[in-house]
């Protein structure tokens, strides 16, 4: 079935918010997160369901039915290796690729993503630590433990990055943090969830609350 380009940004901001851990998707969320009036919300829904890639209950919320799911993953997969492409073969820094990866992801050709996935060696995660999905649908490990839960006196390393904006992409590489870095946790501040942390010798910054939050680790 035909979908617009539209219609598959919704799809994957639905899978998106799934996996972000919403219960519920309404379409309060769906419209924040898309940037748009609750109203144009409610229109692309009616589309969506007709095609049967939703299905929507005011009690439940938005959720994505396989045909649906396919889709939204299929655009997922070409987002993110398109990212790999661009930071390791046209050596784009990470934090611009996501934004020229959106306007690739759309393009419609049946064996582009697996070409791409094959030339650039199957990999399992983009430059920002999340999943590459398989073109059968399986989806690499994704951690979820956060550089705010690492405990103090406890060394990780950085596996992946859940604010992909380009002003904290930027702020991590001014503090020398990427994937792969190793932290150390030295101090915890009660007051407001700070924390002090050593990257290398010799830089020991110190870090939010919410910044810590946006670091995944294992």
């Amino acid at each position: 079935m035909a979908y617009s380009l539209s219609e598959e940004n919704y799809l994957k901001e639905i899978y998106h918010l799934s996996q972000d851990g919403a219960r519920k998707i309404s379409l309060t969320a769906l419209s924040e997160r898309l940037g748009i009036k609750a109203a144009s919300a409610v229109d692309m829904i009616r589309k969506l369901s007709a095609k049967r890639f939703i299905t929507y209950e005011k009690s439940k919320g938005v959720k994505l039915t396989t045909a649906g799911a396919k889709v939204a993953l299929s655009i997922v997969r070409s987002h993110r290796l398109w990212e790999v492409f661009l930071l390791e073969k046209l050596k784009y820094s990470w934090d611009t690729v996501h934004g020229i990866a959106e306007q690739m992801e759309h393009i419609k050709d049946p064996e582009l993503a697996d070409r791409l996935d094959e030339f650039l060696g199957r990999p399992d995660y983009d430059p920002h630590g999340d999943p590459i999905p398989k073109s059968d649908g399986r989806m690499p490990r994704i951690p979820k433990t956060t550089l705010s839960d690492v405990a103090v006196g406890a060394a990780c390393v950085v596996v992946g990055i859940k604010d992909t904006s380009p002003a904290y992409l930027q702020y991590l590489k001014k503090l020398g943090i990427s994937i792969g870095t190793r932290i150390r946790v030295s101090e915890r501040i009660e007051y407001d969830g700070s924390m002090v942390i050593e990257i290398g010798k010799g830089n020991r910054p110190n870090v939010s609350k919410q910044f810590a939050e946006s670091v995944l680790v294992d």
